[in-house]
């Protein structure tokens, strides 16, 4: 039964994963390795690649600064009234429970062009939807959970113990945090950053509601796969598709990394 088990799950990995994956880089390869080169060169997929890697890095530095602080806020903030904090706690699962696609169309509903605040960013000179920002603001509604929830179990498994003792020995709120809680919380804000590029390069629903998918200005690497699909141009869409797998194969062996040194450092301070 257990070998029965084993071997089906094998199978479905092999029908689900490998399969589709092989047939995709196959596709990408029917003109040659010259051809797929020449698909990737071109303006249009150098400038949504471009483009993904930029809104990724932009949302991983705004998902660690402002999620290390909401998690710090929900585990630590002991002025704050637990009601307001349970609320919080709450909202912050909301992307979980909502598709992309409604949060796009939140932001859009929100900063569009027949909208006050549409307006008044427009008037300034600041467009938000079908621009970078709207790209980034959605985004960033998509993957805030992830940081967040990475960073809190590993504050609440610290404890306060040797924050409360740096605070009794003088230390200043940013040593303590510098010195005593950064460490301890180090590989989960590693882990959240590496779950929010994958993320954030693979996002599609609320990008493509809040870009308009304008080629070479908002066009992602994600919209364009999906662009090419609709154009039945299989070898550029699967080639970019390939390689968004390939960015997202190296994220998942640098989490595994970080899993397996947290492991080891874990195992060395028990053996002290």
């Amino acid at each position: 039964m257990r070998k029965g088990l084993i071997l089906l799950t094998y199978l479905f990995f092999l029908a689900l994963l490998i399969v589709p994956l092989g047939k995709m880089i196959a596709s990408a390869g029917a003109y040659g390795l010259s051809g797929l080169l020449e698909v990737l060169s071109s303006r249009e997929v150098l400038h949504a690649l471009y483009l993904s890697g930029l809104i990724a890095v932009i949302v991983t530095l705004l998902n660690t600064l402002f999620g290390v602080g909401l998690a710090l806020l929900l585990v630590r903030g002991t002025r704050w009234n637990r009601r307001i904090r349970q609320v919080l706690n709450s909202m912050v699962d909301l992307p979980f429970a909502v598709s992309p696609v409604i949060g796009g169309l939140m932001i859009l509903l929100l900063f569009g062009p027949q909208t006050v605040l549409g307006t008044f960013f427009e008037s300034i000179g600041a467009q938000i939807v079908f621009a970078l920002p709207g790209m980034i603001i959605a985004t960033l509604f998509v993957t805030f959970p992830l940081m967040v929830r990475e960073v809190m179990p590993v504050l609440q498994e610290a404890g306060t113990d040797q924050e409360e003792a740096a605070y009794t020995l003088g230390a200043s709120g940013w040593l303590t945090f510098r010195r005593v809680t950064w460490p301890s919380i180090r590989f989960g804000v590693l882990y959240g950053v590496v779950l929010t590029v994958a993320r954030s390069l693979g996002e599609f629903g609320a990008v493509l509601v809040v870009s308009g998918n304008i080629i070479n200005k908002t066009q992602t690497a994600t919209t364009l796969v999906y662009q090419e699909v609709e154009n039945f141009h299989f070898v550029a869409a699967n080639g970019v598709a390939v390689v968004l797998a390939a960015l997202s194969i190296l994220i998942l062996l640098l989490l595994e990394w970080a899993k397996h040194r947290k492991e080891g450092i874990f195992h060395a301070d028990s053996g002290t």
